[in-house]
This record gives C-alpha cells, sequence and structure tokens, in this order.
C-alpha cells in the first residue's frame, strides 16, 4: 500500500518503520522536520497524504489534529482510508471522521496502547472507533504495528475506550503507589508485598507488570531511574481528558477527579520529564 504517516515523533516514527519492513511506501511527514529511514519525506501534510491508500496521523491533541485534517482531507483519494492514532477529545475526533466522510473517505479513530516499546516492537493495542468497512481496511495495517486491534463501535469509540482504560490505569497506579509506600513505614519489604499482592485480591497491571518500586517484579520504569515509558505529563494528558468526556455526559468520576488532582501537582513540581509510576515517590514525602 501506498502510506501517508503524518506526525513523527517518539510514537509515530517507529510505527512508520514497522510499515516500511513490512513492504509497505511509506511518505512522512512532520513539522519538527523528523524523517524516517526508508521513507521518502514530504513537502506539507498534505503532500503525504495526497493519492495514497491510507494516511496515518499521529498528534499531540484535538486542535492540531482538527487543523491537520482540514489540510490533508481535500488531498485526500477516493476511497483511501484516514487513520489517527492520537489520543484527543472524543468531539475532536468525531469531527475529524465528519471531515473525512464529507469527502467520500473511510475514517477510524484507533487511539493506541503500549507505549515507544510497542510502537517499536510492533506490539500496540489499538482500540478503534469508525464504520466496520473501515477497520475492515485498516486492520491489516493495525497487524503490521501491533498485536491487537479491538473495534470498540462508531466514530468516537475508540477515543473513548483509551480514556476510560487510561483513567482506570492513572487511579490504580496511584493505589499501588500508595499500598507500597504505605508498606514500607510499616516495615514490610517491597518483595514480601509483591509476592502478596500479584497473586491476590490487589493484583493489578500497575502492580504485576510495571511495579512503581525498583528491584521488584518485571523490570519496569522504577528500574531505571523513572525514566519514562509512559511520562507523568501524559498520563495528566489523559485524564484531563477523561474529566472532560465525563463532564460532556455528566458522569460521576470522584477516582478519576482525584487521580488528576494528584498528577497535575506531581507534574507541575518533581515529576514532569519522569515516568507515571515515579508518583510513589510524591507519596512517600507525604
Amino acid at each position: 500500500m501506498k502510506i501517508g504517516f503524518i506526525g513523527l515523533g517518539n510514537m509515530g516514527a517507529p510505527m512508520a518503520a514497522n510499515l516500511l519492513k513490512a513492504g509497505h511506501e511509506v511518505t512522512g511527514f512532520d513539522v519538527a522536520g523528523v524523517t524516517v529511514e526508508g521513507a521518502a519525506t514530504a513537502s506539507s501534510a498534505g503532500d503525504a497524504a495526497g493519492g495514497k491508500d491510507a494516511v496515518i496521523t499521529m498528534l499531540p491533541d484535538g486542535a492540531i489534529l482538527r487543523k491537520v485534517y482540514e489540510e490533508i482531507v481535500p488531498a485526500g483519494a477516493a476511497g483511501s482510508v484516514f487513520i489517527d492514532c492520537s489520543t484527543v477529545d472524543v468531539d475532536s475526533a468525531r469531527a475529524a471522521h465528519q471531515m473525512a466522510q464529507a469527502k467520500g473517505l473511510l475514517s477510524v479513530d484507533a487511539p493506541v496502547s503500549g507505549g515507544v516499546g510497542g510502537a517499536a516492537a510492533g506490539t500496540l493495542t489499538f482500540m478503534a472507533g469508525g464504520s466496520k468497512e473501515a477497520f475492515a481496511r485498516a486492520e491489516p495495517l493495525f497487524d503490521i504495528m501491533g498485536k491487537k486491534a479491538v473495534h470498540c463501535g462508531d466514530a468516537g469509540a475508540g477515543q473513548s475506550a483509551k480514556i476510560c482504560n487510561n483513567m482506570l490505569l492513572g487511579i490504580s497506579m496511584i493505589g499501588a503507589c500508595e499500598a507500597f509506600a504505605l508498606a514500607e513505614k510499616l516495615g514490610l519489604s517491597a518483595q514480601s508485598l509483591f509476592d502478596v499482592v500479584s497473586t491476590s485480591s490487589g493484583s493489578c497491571w500497575s502492580v504485576n507488570t510495571y511495579c512503581p518500586v525498583p528491584g521488584v517484579g518485571p523490570e519496569s520504569p522504577a528500574d531505571n531511574g523513572y525514566k519514562p515509558g509512559f511520562a507523568a505529563e501524559l498520563m495528566l494528558k489523559d485524564l484531563m481528558l477523561s474529566q472532560q468526556a465525563a463532564d460532556s455526559v455528566s458522569a460521576t468520576t470522584p477516582m478519576g477527579a482525584r487521580a488528576t488532582e494528584l498528577y497535575d501537582e506531581f507534574v507541575a513540581g518533581e515529576g514532569r520529564g519522569r515516568d507515571f509510576s515515579a508518583m510513589i515517590e510524591r507519596l512517600k514525602q507525604g
């Protein structure tokens, strides 16, 4: 396939590289001038999108997504599928769908889970929203860039799933950090708590797979000085999106709201540029 890829940052560049390895023809564009070895380089987002079978975007926020779609949709070729892998607000995702559909293009919102490591390894999970036809067109590309793709429903459903998932992740990580911080003050070793929780009712991904304490469980950012696998400021972004979505439908999310407050304080202090599991250090301070 001829693929346009717009947004070649920490996530987009390895995703594009995996498409190239699979034999697809990729034309990339990034406002920062980033290039991917083996990919053609376009002079603009519109140039990257023109005449392509598929156009993939990986962008920072909803406002930029809307602006980019205003440029690339008019350049879209008949029958092409537009796949947005950004994590943005649901309203912006639906607006992007509407722009694409008005031009007769297939459209999928497909935010990802798995971080930079998953992007490089091709093991991302895609949460997709859009028509069955659009998902079917995009699925072969998801299979190259990831290990799983779930069709969550119509336009915006992928973003809704991502926001709900990451709200739960933020809440559970704070819970895990609180538990290990408390255990330390009670004189209980982190390894002992891990051995109990990982096989008991407190079991969760934030403990079993991504333990916030160094030297315990599988290797995680805690073992690398909290160098980010998933930066605290990105967790804050997703939590803020969750609260925006909750407000829009009058949903009650008190734990999500408190998690947002805690990560906001953390990022404003010592947390920016660190992994979101470094929250444990803030909680230890009291």
